[in-house]
Formats: structure tokens, sequence, C-alpha cells
């Protein structure tokens, strides 16, 4: 039972995290990433590159917040094996945060989204095979990336990555 609760798809309220983490988020979108994933990382950047609203806030799983929230949502911080993504005051993950993104993003984006309707078995049998073998396929970065120094500012919690 502990192995499949590990890799359940979580899909929570900002309103239902502790008081604490509702006022560090502050009622803004998010993007929680494993920074020291090859692929995760190439989201943010994508992400970085078409949200020209600066819709998306950040936050690399391993800071302060990242590991708050995953704890706060019962998900493991040995291995971050989803991206968490907060949308309208919904906190979304797996392939189900992926489709969040790019509904928030609009058109064309938007196309994208229509992974959302597979079927959850499905979802979920992609993503915990892409996720588990993310290191081997894609590579991993020995520490952290971080961004250049204009794009520091989207950060929530920068310069508090856990130990």
């Amino acid at each position: 039972m502990a192995a499949r609760a590990r890799y359940r798809r979580v899909m929570a309220k900002v309103s239902d995290l502790p008081p604490s983490l509702q006022a560090r988020l502050a009622g803004r979108d998010l993007i929680v990433f494993d920074g020291e994933c090859v692929l995760c990382s190439g989201f943010f950047r994508f992400i970085t590159r078409v949200d020209r609203a600066e819709r998306f806030h950040f936050a690399h799983a391993q800071s302060a917040l990242g590991t708050d929230l995953f704890i706060a949502l019962d998900l493991p911080t040995d291995d971050f094996q989803t991206n968490l993504i907060i949308v309208d005051g919904v906190i979304y993950t797996h392939l189900d945060s992926f489709a969040a993104a790019m509904r928030a993003l609009g058109w064309p984006y938007r196309a994208l989204g229509v992974v959302r309707i597979l079927p959850g078995p499905l979802k979920t049998f992609l993503y915990n095979r892409i996720a588990r073998n993310r290191y081997a396929l894609f590579g991993r970065y020995d520490i952290c990336m971080m961004p250049e120094p204009a794009l520091m500012a989207r950060f929530i919690d920068r310069g508090t990555e856990a130990a």
C-alpha cells in the first residue's frame, strides 16, 4: 500500500494548506520543479520562454518552500518525482500538472492540455515510467539549476535551497 500511496496523483486546493504556506504563496500561480533534473529544468526554461504574461512564479523542489509543500501534500521529499503546479488556487501533480500549465498559458499551448482526458491508469503509467527514469534518460545536474538574474525575481524563497 505504501508504494501505491507514494505515486498517487494529488489534487488539492491552496486553501487546504496550513495558513503559513498559504501566506507564502500569496495567491500566486506557481511551478515547483526538481532543479537537479535536466528534464524538469527544461520544462522550466520552456515555460519562461512562452509565459509572456509572466503568470507563473517558480520554486525548486529542493527549496524550503518546495520541501514544505511536498510535506504538506504527503509527497516524498527524498525523490521529487513530480512537479507541483498551482493554477488559480488548485494544486496539480503528475501529468495533470503539465496539462494545467498548458491550459493556463493559452493558445496554442492550451491544446497540449488535452492529455488531461487520458484515462487515469494510462496517465499514471506514462508519468511514473518517465519520472522513475528521468535521470537515466535525460541526465542530472550536480546542483540545482539557477536561472539568470532577470528570472530570479520570479522565484519564491530564492536562496533558501534545502540542505
